[in-house]
């Protein structure tokens, strides 16, 4: 009875032994298994999405086998662990193992939108709007309701976005990438306005913030940004209107069509500095850190005008007299992308 007892004892350990063994092989050999892919493809992890689930819906779709055992093998060794959501890019030989790591690791696929120094927010917005991966929740907002939800309500939208390459993963919101941009621009522009020249015509950092962005866009050369800057400081110190172009574009709006008239120089809009005195009430554009620190670290000297050779430099002069033959010479040979600077209205017919 004793020895029946250790044979049917001994007997069942084995079957047990046996059984696990035959487990652990199919786990193994569905784990290492590598995807029935021929051509690389991106695999969508909504938010929410179990491994279970997901697991299913890969051996529905052809692309692993023996999704029992996958299951089991999750829910013995995995339970516990988190599954990021976003875009994971299935390679041919990849196996399901280094598929689970990646799941695991949130080594999903991820995307750039670059913000570039000089744009205004309707090319912001646009760059945004093209994004598909992107979630879009910003369609028919106006800007106020924009600048409420990156959480600076009753702000100018215009220049309060940090021109740099982005991050983001499928599934993320527009306004998510914004709220970054914006707080990555009053970063910096706290850092530089904490180390800025004594004595400016700055009653605050915004000021500073709209001179920077009038000297992005006057900017063709970078190693010009602090001359051209000292050239504005030393106008508003001297009570003298900026008189610069990129000003009287962006009061144009989209009236300009690429070339600017003595009576466009001559409209009254907020933004005119041919017509207002001091800066414009608003930025004109996205700036840089190198813009921002231009604007409160100018370069000394006497110079209170320029005007553009037409390759992106500039001359720089210190009297109207010189300025005038700068101007005479550089715009007779001018070529089709020439930029004006600070100067007296042109005499150019309307």
């Amino acid at each position: 009875m004793i020895r029946t007892l250790l044979r049917l004892l001994v007997g069942g350990l084995l079957l047990v032994v046996l059984v696990l063994g035959y487990a652990f092989w199919q786990q193994r050999a569905a784990l290492q298994q590598p995807l029935k892919l021929d051509e690389a493809r991106l695999l969508d992890v909504p938010a929410g999405s179990t491994p279970v689930g997901l697991i299913n819906r890969l051996e529905r779709d052809g692309l692993l086998e023996g999704s029992l055992w996958l299951r089991l093998h999750w829910r013995l060794y995995r339970a516990g662990q988190t599954l990021h959501g976003g875009e994971y890019r299935l390679e041919p030989g990849m196996t399901v193992n280094e598929l689970f790591e990646a799941w695991v690791s949130g080594k999903v696929v991820q995307y750039s939108l670059t913000l570039v120094e000089g744009w205004n927010i309707r090319q912001l917005r646009a760059a945004l709007a093209a994004q598909e991966k992107l979630e879009q929740t910003l369609a028919g907002v106006d800007d106020a309701e924009l600048m409420r939800r990156v959480g600076e309500p009753g702000m100018h939208p215009e220049g309060r976005f940090f021109p740099d390459t982005y991050r983001y993963v499928r599934g993320m919101r527009d306004i998510d990438l914004l709220i970054q941009a914006n707080r990555r621009l009053r970063q910096v522009l706290a850092e530089e306005w904490a180390a800025r020249a004594t004595g400016l015509p700055y009653k605050n950092d915004y000021e500073a913030l709209i001179m920077a962005s009038i000297i992005e866009k006057e900017t063709g050369v970078p190693a010009e940004r602090g001359q051209i800057a000292g050239v504005f400081v030393r106008r508003l110190e001297k009570r003298m209107r900026l008189q610069t172009d990129p000003t009287v574009i962006y009061g144009m709006g989209e009236r300009y069509a690429g070339k600017i008239r003595r009576s466009d120089l001559r409209e009254a809009t907020p933004y005119n500095t041919y017509v207002i005195s001091g800066m414009p009430p608003t930025p004109i554009a996205m700036v840089g850190r190198e813009a921002i620190h231009a604007a409160l670290q100018p370069e000394p000297g006497n110079t209170l005008y320029f005007v553009a050779r037409g390759d992106g430099s500039h001359v720089f002069s210190s009297t109207l007299e010189e300025h005038l033959r700068a101007v005479r010479q550089y715009q007779l040979k001018r070529r089709a992308d020439y930029r004006s600077s600070p100067a007296p209205i042109s005499k150019e017919t309307p």
